[in-house]
């Protein structure tokens, strides 16, 4: 009898299986119609094609943010969106993340790959710090603006989620005790080189302050031949005034005898500042117009950053013949992050195509960002 028991409670449990497991086929079927009615499948190049045809469309993950449960579905819902690129932290656990997402996007409908990059720092830079505070150390009746402020909910009573925290600085200004301190490191070329010989990374981001090329040029040769693996190198800076021109082409000159690949300038506007508003994307823009008009820029393709958002491409108006594309990161995230909150809400699974009607509103969104840059046939 209990033999009979189990062998029935095995069926059963194997038919509400395949059962659940064709409602969630069939929800998906949405999900891949939205893209095909869209033409993504078939707009949608080879990453090197993207940028030759100006239309290249990054997404910037953070080079410090090292949510490994977010990153996964970000980097599926874009891929799906048909981003070229993921940008991510160059930490093995946010790479396998990424790759993950990239991989059960291609199984909801084959696309073409978008290419990992790594980002990496060659000195103390914004991008690559942790906001600090000591919880116990914080006055019982704060109003804890610090909290209200951060865009990547990585501020509660117990302190700092360190994964979650990306390195923005708006809490630092804001606590009125002063008591939120910067944690600034930078990534080791060796742990780097090793994940730049791995099948699935496509590419490297030098993030410089572009003021000198001591530390730049240290971190170049530091990672070796592992460069020779790439399909990209790009490297990222600020505006710096009249010298910008000239320091980009003394950093070119250090590549140029290793370079085996494609080259990419990231024109940094106005760091991770996409989700604030409209006109934010103006510092980056400014300085796109900048390098198109010199006679003197260096090798490689432009490509905007640095509070890029939904108002950046329009904004280019008819000033983006040279301009290689766009990395959206803060307001890319902000985006379909409200999507990704309402899921955990539901205290299920961590994997949004689980939840294929959160999946069809998070690619919806994505498609509305990433559309506007490759033109998409609009039809949401």
């Amino acid at each position: 009898m209990a033999l009979n028991f189990s062998c029935h409670a095995a069926v059963l449990n194997t038919h509400l299986r395949c059962k659940l497991d064709a409602t969630l086929n069939k929800s998906l079927e949405k999900v891949r119609d939205l893209l095909i009615k869209n033409k993504v499948p078939s707009i949608t190049t080879f990453p090197q094609k993207s940028l030759q045809k100006g239309n290249w469309v990054k997404l910037i993950c953070g080079a410090s943010f090292e949510d490994v449960v977010d990153i996964r579905n970000l980097s599926l819902v874009y891929t799906l969106a048909g981003v070229d690129c993921i940008d991510c932290a160059a930490d093995e656990a946010v790479v396998n993340a990424v790759n993950e997402g990239i991989n059960v996007a291609m199984t909801i409908l084959p696309l073409r790959r978008p290419w990992v990059m790594i980002s990496v720092n060659d000195d103390e830079d914004l991008h690559f710090r942790k906001a600090e505070f000591d919880p116990d150390d914080c006055p019982k009746d704060c109003t804890r603006p610090c909290e209200k402020i951060c865009p990547a909910n990585a501020i509660f009573k117990a302190g700092v989620i360190n994964e979650r925290c990306y390195g923005c600085g708006r809490c630092f200004p804001v606590c009125p005790y002063d008591k939120i301190k910067a944690m600034n490191y930078v990534r080791d070329a060796s742990e780097t080189s090793k994940l730049l010989e791995r099948d699935d990374v496509d590419a490297i981001e030098i993030h410089t302050n572009g003021r000198q090329t001591d530390s730049f040029k240290e971190l170049w040769s530091g990672l070796g031949d592992s460069v020779n693996h790439l399909r990209l190198v790009a490297v990222s800076l600020p505006y710096n005034g009249d010298s910008t021109v000239s320091m980009m082409n003394k950093m070119y000159s250090i590549l140029e005898r290793d370079l085996c690949c494609l080259n990419l300038w990231q024109l940094d506007g106005r760091p991770m500042s996409g989700d604030i508003g409209r006109g934010a994307t103006r510092e980056c823009i400014a300085f796109a117009l900048r390098l198109v008009s010199s006679k003197d820029k260096p090798t490689g393709f432009l490509q905007l950053a640095g509070g890029t958002n939904a108002h950046t491409r329009s904004m280019l108006s008819n000033s983006n013949a040279l301009i290689g594309g766009i990395a959206y990161g803060g307001y890319a995230r902000k985006i379909v992050g409200r999507i990704l909150s309402c899921m955990e809400s539901e205290g299920g699974l961590a994997h949004i195509e689980s939840y294929p009607d959160l999946l069809l509103m998070a690619v919806m969104e994505a498609l509305n960002l990433v559309g506007g840059v490759k033109s998409y046939t609009h039809t949401l």
